[in-house]
């Protein structure tokens, strides 16, 4: 059974999903994880008739620690001051550092990828008094939060510490303040300067009611308050946040022995890496998520996700050689198979189930089953066509179908045009980067063994009685007249794109020769095996 649907089969009741992210900079695409597993989820839950609400939160509360995405002056400025209260970049409408980063780029994807929640900021929530009562009990039980940072996590804080952080009167950060005693009703900090290494506090020292969006709660505290607040019955989280004794421990421990409460399911998720290296977006390191998600169709990108269990890392690198086409075609394979058709290689378990929760509305089974029966452009061929001059990429991909398409088999092609473009453009390796010759490039070709010329010469005579059409059977055509001939696959590629391109590499030779047109092929093909 499909992870999403254990999930939902063991659980009763209402339930409330639950995710959020701290906005510091950039969003990576690594961070879409989170959203995607959360909003299957949600979906699994629906599918089984079990009342559901999906929330998604922003930390905007939280203190500016991102010094690489800051300018100097800004640095001195603004570290250490809630990220709601921090200006927007330059340039940008936006109300705020954090609104921009998340309003205007990481949000408009979630709609991309048919990821739909109720959005809250905890900037609107601490104002109107919600947290209180949770950050009174939080203070009133301070050692016992002391208590089980020590025991949980091994973690001592100062003494006289207390799990609030207000925002200074004077120079407005909480990254740098230090409340040291509660009576009750008022708290005393001191905004030290060197209490952090990241900012450095102004030395105000005052007495303050914490209450009214005046302080927040330090964020493993506040989690387990936020769980409390919004009845949250499931919320996963990343590796880094659930290691023995991390923040997802101590956030439960706080949760049952501060706030009386078990708490949600944690479904944990591996990290997207790109080269194998961790992501960041304090730090602005990895492919930003709204960029990716220009070049991967929105339900090839939820695929992407999907395809391995939460608990599997993901290497993914968009520059990679082939890496977006790659995941094209495999997606395009899963939905061939849920379709009923045959398909090459081993298929994944509950490969269905992969291909139901990949799609970006939320379908019943019989509305799957048509997405997963419709016709797709393949996009590796459609990235050629694009780069051909003179080629109506729409109609040539169109073409292939032979019957009109459907309103959805429209919007699959618009979709997969307007990715390959933006893929072309950010991220394609300079072999997928094409430029066939007008002329035959007799200098690079006179180059070619007599054995490799034979070759070509063969390959022209089997494709003039074939007739192939679409990459594939171009692909299957080239492996086996490179069989018959005794050539190695790497030389009669080679031979091919020394015909075509005038270099030694290009991309995949069965696409490459099917965007072209067929009598061309066969006439370069047969100029250059008379070469001399």
């Amino acid at each position: 059974m499909y992870w999403a649907d254990e999930l939902a089969e063991r659980v009763s009741g209402p339930q409330v999903v639950n995710d959020s992210k701290t906005p510091s900079g950039t969003v990576h695409v690594g961070s879409l994880r989170g959203p995607v597993v959360h909003d299957v989820i949600a979906r699994a839950l629906r599918a089984r008739g079990v009342p559901v609400e999906f929330r998604y939160g922003v930390e905007d509360m939280d203190a500016m620690d991102a010094q690489a995405l800051l300018t100097p002056d800004a640095v001195e400025k603004y570290m250490g001051v809630p990220l709601s209260r921090v200006p927007a970049p330059d340039g940008s409408t936006a109300k705020n550092y954090a609104r921009h980063f998340v309003e205007t780029l990481f949000f408009p994807t979630f709609a991309r990828l048919g990821i739909r929640p109720e959005f809250y900021w905890l900037s609107e929530i601490y104002p109107t008094g919600k947290m209180d009562s949770f950050m009174r009990t939080a203070l009133d039980k301070a050692q016992i939060i002391r208590d089980l940072y020590i025991r949980v996590s091994n973690v001592e804080r100062p003494a006289g510490w207390l799990p609030v952080q207000v925002i200074c009167e004077a120079c407005g950060r909480l990254g740098t303040t230090l409340a040291d005693d509660w009576d009750g009703s008022t708290v005393h900090y001191r905004c030290l300067p060197d209490y952090v290494k990241w900012a450095t506090g102004c030395g105000h020292e005052g007495r303050v009611a914490p209450f009214g969006g005046a302080a927040k709660m330090p964020f493993n505290v506040e989690w387990a308050a936020k769980w409390s607040l919004m009845g949250i019955t499931i919320e996963g989280c990343g590796k880094d946040l659930s290691t023995k004794g991390g923040s997802r421990d101590r956030s439960e421990a706080v949760s049952r022995e501060v706030f009386d409460r078990e708490p949600p399911i944690n479904v944990m998720y591996e990290f997207l890496n790109v080269g194998g290296k961790k992501m960041s977006t304090s730090k602005g390191h990895g492919a930003a998520a709204h960029a990716v998600a220009e070049s991967i169709p929105p339900s090839a990108l939820r695929f992407l996700f999907l395809r391995p269990r939460p608990n599997q890392a993901i290497d993914f690198d968009p520059s990679g050689t082939d890496a977006i086409p790659r995941l094209m075609d495999e997606y395009d394979r899963i939905s061939t198979a849920t379709a009923g058709k045959p398909v090459r290689g081993e298929l994944p378990t509950d490969h269905d189930r992969m291909h139901f929760y990949s799609q970006v509305a939320d379908v019943d089974a019989a509305g799957a089953a048509t997405a997963a029966a419709a016709w797709r452009p393949a996009f590796g061929q459609l990235s050629l066509l694009l780069q051909l001059p003179g080629v109506d990429a729409p109609a040539r991909a169109a073409e292939e179908k032979g019957s009109p398409l459907s309103a959805a088999e429209q919007q699959e092609l618009d979709e997969r045009i307007d990715a390959a473009k933006h893929w072309l453009a950010d991220y394609a390796p300079d072999e997928a980067r094409i430029a066939v010759r007008d002329e035959l490039p007799e200098g690079v070709v006179r180059e070619l063994s007599a054995e490799e010329r034979a070759w070509l010469l063969a390959l022209a005579t089997a494709a003039d009685a074939a007739k192939p059409t679409g990459g594939e059977a171009w692909q299957s055509l080239i492996f086996s007249a490179a069989k018959e001939g005794g050539l190695q696959p790497v030389r009669a590629f080679a031979s091919l794109y020394a015909a075509f391109l005038g270099r030694s590499n290009g991309p995949r030779a069965g696409w490459l020769l099917a965007a072209l047109d067929p009598a061309l092929v066969v006439t370069r093909l047969r100029a250059a095996a008379a070469i001399e």
